[in-house]
């Protein structure tokens, strides 16, 4: 339902205004629009990542608590992990930049 939600929304912001007076009206919100989208998609792929190493953390020490002993594997894992989201994060913020400039 949500996603619904969000595609219903996306859509009515990336539609050509009904009361335009001319093309270039019309072609200056369009840009704005999209400029607008790939800063939010930057911010909510920051946002994801966020969450992703914060969880990841997470259980790298729950994992720590609960068996000790494994505390070398699990870091080893953990920053292997940690560094793949980050990388992930990093690229799609990049992605969003990019298209933020050429919208």
């Amino acid at each position: 339902m949500t996603v619904l939600f969000a595609f219903g929304v996306l859509a009515l912001l990336g539609a050509n205004p009904a009361l335009a007076a001319d093309a270039e009206t019309a072609a200056a919100g369009k840009e704005f629009i999209g400029k607008g989208l790939a800063a939010i998609g930057a911010g909510l792929a920051l946002l994801g990542g966020g969450i992703g190493i914060g969880l990841i953390g997470k259980g790298a020490v729950e994992a720590v608590a609960r068996q000790p002993e494994a505390s070398g594997n699990i870091l080893v894992y953990m920053v292997l992990t940690a560094a793949l989201v980050e990388g992930a994060t990093l690229f799609a913020v990049v992605v969003g930049f990019l298209a933020q400039g050429s919208a």
